[in-house]
């Protein structure tokens, strides 16, 4: 084992300041206001460490490392993840409740969403028991967690023996849905209702069970009144979503500062003479 030994996480966190909640969500400019076609890095201060000339570059092979190294690898760097509760039913009834930030959406026409679950190799079948009962029931339900159900939502992630509760360790509510038989998180100010649209199981080139991907069809969305824009129903701010986010180890991440930046437009910008040289279509230029 290399490098120092971890210091307990109880006495790490006693030397850190309490938790800012009056540091609330707010915009901010973009980091350059004037920022030009073809311009690259920003001129924020710690941009000089991302010039190509100032790298020194590692490559990794994966199959050169143990794969909790590569997972602590791309856990850490893919990130922020967003995190959210999976809420499950067996077919026998049992319920199960559990954080992950493998999890997105991935269209909305038709409105779908995908969770990875990664492998159980105690268990007989290679599976979680969310992923197990999503094959068995075909449905699910996610919820999205945020600042105030951050603990709770933790808690669910303890690897409870199947006849114990995630939802009673947690202190979390159920809320029933009106699609499918799992609740969702009463507490959660955001929550899907889905059914299994098609799911993919990854195996190892040594033909080992690892992540299972689901792909959950939406059939219902419920959302509490107080996020929504009030000049766009169809719109939630992140303001008052407040949603959490997951890093590498075991840290999370607040979104607390925004910036907007407007999608640019070709056929807005296409006479502009900084767009025209950006892309080479200047005196003299040609497109290839």
């Amino acid at each position: 084992m290399s490098g120092q030994a971890r210091r307990p996480f109880r006495e790490v966190e006693a030397e850190r300041p309490a938790f800012d909640s009056g540091y609330g969500p707010h915009y901010t400019q973009v980091p350059e206001v004037n920022f030009q076609p073809g311009g690259g890095l920003n001129s924020l201060p710690y941009s000089e460490d991302f010039r190509p000339e100032n790298a020194v570059w590692r490559g990794i092979d994966p199959t050169e490392h143990e794969r909790s190294e590569v997972y602590k690898l791309m856990i850490s760097a893919v990130t922020p993840r967003p995190i959210a509760l999976l809420s499950t039913i067996s077919s026998l009834g049992q319920h199960n409740l559990a954080p992950y930030s493998l999890f997105n959406m991935v269209s909305a026409s038709p409105p779908t969403l995908m969770i990875s679950i990664q492998d159980n190799p105690n268990n007989p079948s290679g599976l979680k028991d969310s992923a197990l009962n999503i094959l068995e029931t075909k449905q699910f339900c996610v919820s999205i967690i945020s600042e105030p159900l951050l603990e709770a939502s933790h808690m669910t992630s303890m690897d409870l023996p199947p006849h114990l509760d995630e939802w009673k360790l947690s202190g979390l509510t159920k809320r029933a849905s009106e699609i499918v038989k799992p609740p969702h998180v009463a507490e959660s100010a955001f929550s899907m209702e889905c059914t299994l649209d098609h799911y993919h199981q990854f195996v190892t080139d040594e033909g080992v069970k690892t992540n299972m991907v689901v792909f959950g069809r939406i059939k219902r969305f419920h959302a509490k009144e107080f996020l929504f824009d009030p000049s766009d129903p169809m719109k939630i701010r992140p303001e008052k979503l407040r949603p959490m986010a997951r890093l590498g180890g075991l840290s999370y991440a607040r979104s607390i500062q925004f910036c907007d930046l407007p999608r640019p437009s070709w056929e807005r910008g296409k006479d502009d003479e900084a767009y025209q040289a950006a892309v080479g279509l200047g005196q003299g230029s040609s497109k290839m």
